[in-house]
């Protein structure tokens, strides 16, 4: 029997990188509230705690700036091989920490890997996916993201048991053999994205790649090279052109994608909406909801570890589930909508909850109120996964020009990265000393993303990405005046 065509399997192995990232952010939490990791490292503040957990933010955040030219420069299968390799050599550090310093470090190098291959993932898949399946195939890392939600809940629920350092050391090891491994089959077996070798003076090598991936002719899109350098001549009539052969004379800026192309006058409203968009899907609360969760349902009245940790896998069950509707409308459902209405919602749900706490309606030992509040957080969890959590990462990716679709998409996740550590560093604090404030933040700030997307947003759904690119010179004039 006739197999799925070889771009749906490039793009299920590329999405497993997901899987990595959404384990880690699994583990993290019940990890760094595990009696044997407690007993090893002693009991931390709540800032402490935070900075634990969202270490990896940063030098994510920071690699994250330079993925877009490795994988530029590179090719995309060895930027997320190398990626993925980095990351599971800081795993290993963490499973094998003796000290809390070295704990820190392993997740600082971890997180150089995740910011060099995460946004990636979605560029690889977006450039190598037919229009009509495109929004399907680049939810991928998302759905994978929360399968691997489920995975590393349950399996520190699984190993929180064990009566030595074991019980959390496991899971980090398993985390780093999956990301070895994902690192050597990402080397092997992921062909260079077509688009790739166009710009890049292989524009005979091509056809041949699409023709492996199994793309029919029909579907192919490749004319927006011209079409960039078009763009390109308009900037600077001078420069030699990029399309004198099959293999060109390249101008090195166009190899390059630099950071100041993305603020060009043909793209910094992309850009500067990617960058956005990003930012508040971590403003909106999830990774919140994720690293803490433990602590939300303590919070909520769930006193016992054992049911607090039970029904934190249960909410990574419930975004998965979610997930995969969302996954299999992503091209059915409009971006802009799914974006708006999904705000809308989740910011209702924090709005609920926050106000349910300032009432002090919310009691641990009995009453309503709580049951209440653990019910919205898995309602909230089902319309961020039904919504944001797909729809943005796609809108973000697909909105790019060749020229500087994985330096945008890169930077769009360095932003993801640098407001999640600031969501991760927080969200432990005000919980500390407020149990409304957090829940009121993450309302606003989605009330606000809710607003600016009703105003610039111009809607994707079922254009292919050369579509897009007229789409915005057409729409982005009035974000441009803003800026």
């Amino acid at each position: 029997m006739k197999g799925p065509p070889r771009y749906v399997t490039a793009s299920v192995l590329c999405s497993f990188g997901g899987f990595l990232f959404g384990m880690d952010t699994g583990i993290i939490g019940p990890v760094t509230v595990m009696d044997e990791f407690v007993s090893q490292f002693g009991s931390q503040t709540a800032t402490v705690h935070g900075l634990l957990v969202s270490s990896i933010l940063i030098p994510a955040a920071i690699s994250s700036l330079f993925a877009g030219y490795l994988a530029d420069k590179l090719g995309r299968p060895k930027s997320i091989s190398i990626g993925a390799l980095i990351f599971g050599l800081g795993t290993a550090l963490e499973a094998a920490a003796v000290h809390i310093s070295m704990f820190v470090v392993g997740r600082c190098i971890e997180g150089i890997g995740e910011g060099l291959f995460l946004g990636t993932l979605v560029v690889y898949i977006c450039e190598i996916s037919p229009t009509r399946v495109r929004g399907v195939l680049t939810s991928g890392p998302q759905l994978l993201v929360t399968l691997g939600l489920v995975v590393g809940f349950f399996t520190c629920y699984g190993t929180a048991s064990i009566g030595s350092s074991f019980s959390w050391r496991a899971p980090f090891l398993i985390l780093a053999c999956l990301a070895f491994s994902f690192s050597i089959s990402c080397l092997i077996w992921l062909l260079p994205s077509p688009r790739w070798l166009a710009t890049h003076g292989r524009r005979s090598e091509a056809p041949g790649a699409w023709d492996h991936l199994g793309v029919i002719h029909a579907e192919r899109e490749d004319i927006e090279v011209e079409q960039d350098e078009r763009n390109r001549k308009l900037r600077d009539p001078q420069a030699p052109s990029a399309l004198s052969g099959d293999r060109t004379v390249v101008p090195k800026r166009l190899l390059r994608s630099e950071l100041l192309d993305l603020f060009s006058h043909d793209v910094r409203s992309r850009t500067a909406i990617a960058v956005f968009l990003m930012a508040m899907l971590q403003l909106s609360g999830i990774d919140g909801v994720l690293y803490y969760a433990p602590l939300l349902f303590e919070q909520a009245g769930l006193t016992s570890a054992e049911s607090s940790f039970l029904a934190s896998g249960v909410s990574a069950i419930v975004i998965f589930s979610a997930t995969i509707p969302a996954l299999l409308f992503a091209d059915k459902w409009s971006r802009r909508h799914s974006i708006i209405y999904g705000g809308i919602g989740t910011s209702i749900i924090m709005l609920l909850i926050g106000s349910l706490y300032a009432g002090n309606a919310v009691h641990s030992s009995s009453g309503a109120g709580r049951w209440i509040v653990i019910l919205c957080i898995y309602i909230y969890a089902v319309i961020f996964s039904l919504t944001w959590a797909v729809s943005i990462k796609i809108y973000a990716a697909e909105i790019q020009p060749q020229r500087t679709r994985a330096s945008a998409t890169n930077l769009a996740h360095g932003a993801n990265w640098v407001t999640n550590f600031f969501v991760a560093l927080i969200t432990p604090i005000l919980l500390s000393k407020s149990s409304c404030g957090i829940y009121f933040l993450f309302s606003g700030s989605t009330l606000v993303a809710v607003m600016v997307c009703m105003v610039f947003m111009p809607e994707t759904k079922g254009r292919s990405l050369d579509e897009i690119e007229t789409a915005f010179k057409l729409e982005s004039s009035e974000l441009d005046r803003a800026l």
